[in-house]
């Protein structure tokens, strides 16, 4: 696609902050969600900081070539539940929460070691783009559900009607600025969306708290009541349950986090390859697949120290280099020495987990639908008269569309790969045939 700045490109310094803010925002919601579903006293702050230290990490196991955010994880979730679970004390609780990150970022750093001792061709032969390309749209199509949820949701109590049309005015200045709009405007939709969302919202808000109508009550503006200036970062806990320490305990965190973390390597895979298309560029052989993965591996281990939660390469973060045309990995630095900064700014920090669910979710329809839209590109070229491509095609979606996600204790295969799985499966299974002349 065509690209404002492409990977090595720098933006003047104020256009830098202001991508790397709408990045932020982009990746905000999610990233701080995991900690809150999670409770336990979990820090979202702390959960910020850990992935802009995280995303630092990535970029230097990179090179600095690869222009994506990482955020906390969602497929981590059930395995933290189980750390907590598993756990004797508050304290052990966050230990196991950094035990099962190391061995979730070991699984990586073995797989590295593999993919640089036997190269990337297999990878390539396994998933070819009519695998990759139906999964990438998967990927962007299973969160569609989440983006209208959030659509409908005012956090602070109002009405559903009332959050859409909060959402839906956050959607259309996002389509115009990026459609209409001039220079910058152009390059920053996301956060013009998110600016007119918020006011409208907060209109509706003032007027609700002035006129006791709780029907248009929005954003939650009791969290500045309640907002803290320093994360609560987990290393200062989890120390504390060192000498809880059991071997049973430490088999129960490796069970809980190693088989997720092949599941979500397969999500690497079609994030790099997504990610690819993008910038013109095969982040699989440059700077490497293996490169890659120890960034998400290690990254992910160095912001679970911090924020308890394992991180991961963030579909949205792509999102937003396709809409914007900013694929900088300067705009990524940038992103996540913000993220660090701003998680010590209690009233920034709080003003950007006001922003409600509704207002993000106009942005996310375009965020995922992008992703989605990115990944049926790749299958372009591909000849779907063909009854081999086609199944493949075929099962993929309507798997990962369907929400079929297989559960082994703790352990969750989600719809993504699943889809992958047996898209691949299926590949192989008719690759076989030789295409009739």
């Amino acid at each position: 696609m065509n690209l404002t700045y492409g990977v090595k490109d720098r933006p003047k310094f104020g256009q830098i902050l202001l991508f790397a803010l709408q990045q932020l925002l982009a990746i905000m919601a999610a990233t701080i969600a995991v900690p809150a579903i999670v409770g336990n006293g979990m820090s979202s702050t702390a959960a910020l900081f850990g992935a802009g230290v995280g995303t630092l990490v990535y970029l230097l196991f990179t090179k600095f070539r690869s222009p994506v955010f990482l955020g906390s994880s969602f497929a981590f979730i059930g395995s933290m539940f189980t750390a907590f679970a598993g756990a004797a004390s508050m304290q052990l609780g966050y230990l196991g929460l950094i035990l099962g990150a190391g061995f979730a970022g070991l699984v990586y750093v073995v797989i590295a070691i593999v993919v640089k001792a036997v190269g990337v061709n297999w990878i390539n032969k396994l998933m070819p783009a009519v695998v990759i390309g139906p999964t990438v749209a998967i990927i962007g199509l299973s969160l569609a559900g989440n983006a209208v949820g959030d659509l409908f949701t005012a956090p602070a109590g109002g009405n559903e009607y009332i959050a859409l049309v909060c959402g839906l005015v956050t959607l259309a200045v996002t389509m115009i600025c990026s459609v209409y709009g001039k220079k910058m405007i152009k390059m920053i939709p996301f956060i013009m969306g998110i600016l007119a969302g918020y006011v409208v919202a907060l209109c509706f808000t003032l007027i609700g708290q002035s006129t006791g109508n709780a029907a248009l009550m929005v954003i939650d503006l009791s969290r500045f009541a309640t907002m803290t200036w320093l994360p609560d970062f987990t290393f200062l806990t989890a120390y504390k349950g060192i000498g809880e320490v059991t071997g049973s305990y430490i088999a129960t965190v490796a069970v809980a986090y190693v088989p997720v973390a092949f599941v979500v390597f397969a999500e690497h895979i079609a994030d790099h390859k997504n990610l690819s298309s993008i910038i013109g560029s095969d982040l699989l052989e440059d700077p490497g697949l293996h490169r890659t993965l120890l960034g998400d591996g290690v990254g992910s281990f160095a912001g679970a120290i911090f924020g308890g939660c394992p991180n991961t390469t963030y579909g949205e973060s792509v999102g937003c280099v396709a809409i914007s045309g900013n694929a900088s990995v300067v705009t990524i630095l940038a992103t996540a020495i913000l993220a660090i900064v701003i998680s010590f700014v209690g009233p920034f920090a709080t003003f950007l987990a006001t922003i409600p669910n509704c207002v993000m979710g106009g942005v996310c329809i375009a965020l995922y639908g992008f992703i989605a839209v990115s990944g049926l590109k790749m299958i372009q070229k591909t000849d779907l008269n063909d009854n081999r491509n086609l199944f493949v095609v075929s099962v993929i979606l309507i798997t990962g569309i369907g929400g079929m996600a297989v559960s082994f204790g703790s352990v969750t295969i989600t719809e993504v790969a699943c889809a992958l799985i047996l898209g691949i499966l299926t590949n192989v299974l008719l690759s076989g045939k030789k295409k009739a002349q």
